[in-house]
């Protein structure tokens, strides 16, 4: 399907569930694309460290919103394009991916105030350069009309077997059962919750990856970009 664009940038939206390799995928679709990755799981994380910090409950919307005024997040890339985050200036970018903070992150992610803070800066981002922005809400909340809306999902245990294949390879493994258990419940934290749940825009593409190896997985996404865009 192809359709006249006012503007020369492409937008991209990609939204799923923890595990579905959103980030991965993206990240692969952008580079070969030549499109800039936004990782706003990454954003939410940052703001979930922050959190963790200071001893607040990222359960308490009161708690989170008072620390806002004191957080200061950027993104940086660099040379090969990775994205790099910065909490008040200082890189995090390898201090988010424990699953503490990504619990943390789905906590503080479920309140209005929060995601009002980052939103802004989240849509700026696709204003300027052709984006891949991958999240929760993307195609429903923050890019509406994104060019291509993407919902990448997989089975909940294939999504846990992946994280605990990943924990496997960093080092610090984990009971497979527990991970799932993590899954299951950050599924429904994050479908349930009052502001911008998970769900799919009426008008994405729902790509189920449950029996889609990683070069499949990337090369049936770009299909469906290029497909939406005409490239």
């Amino acid at each position: 399907m192809t359709s006249k664009k006012e503007t020369p940038w492409v937008s991209v939206a990609i939204d799923g569930p923890s595990g579905a390799g959103k980030s991965t995928l993206a990240r692969a679709a952008a580079e070969k694309l030549n499109f800039i990755y936004v990782d706003t799981g990454a954003i939410y994380r940052t703001v979930g460290l922050y959190a963790l910090r200071r001893g607040a409950d990222p359960k308490d919307e009161a708690a989170a919103e008072k620390l806002l005024p004191e957080i200061r997040v950027a993104m940086e890339y660099a040379p090969n394009g990775l994205q790099r985050m910065l909490l008040n200036g200082e890189d995090v970018t390898d201090l988010i991916r424990t699953q503490e903070v990504s619990m943390t992150a789905s906590a503080v992610a479920a309140h209005r105030a929060v995601r009002t803070f980052l939103l802004k800066m989240q849509r700026e981002m696709a204003e300027t350069r052709s984006v891949i922005m991958d999240g929760r809400d993307i195609g429903t909340v923050v890019l509406p009309k994104a060019d291509v809306k993407i919902f990448l999902t997989a089975s909940s245990e294939a999504r846990a077997r992946r994280r605990w294949l990943e924990l496997q390879r960093r080092g610090t493994p984990k009971e497979f059962d527990e991970i799932l258990q993590e899954t299951v419940r950050r599924d429904a934290d994050d479908a349930n919750r009052a502001v911008a749940p998970l769900r799919p825009a009426a008008d994405a593409v729902t790509l189920d990856t449950t029996g889609l190896n990683f070069e499949e997985s990337l090369e049936r996404i770009i299909e469906i970009i290029r497909e939406r865009i005409g490239l």
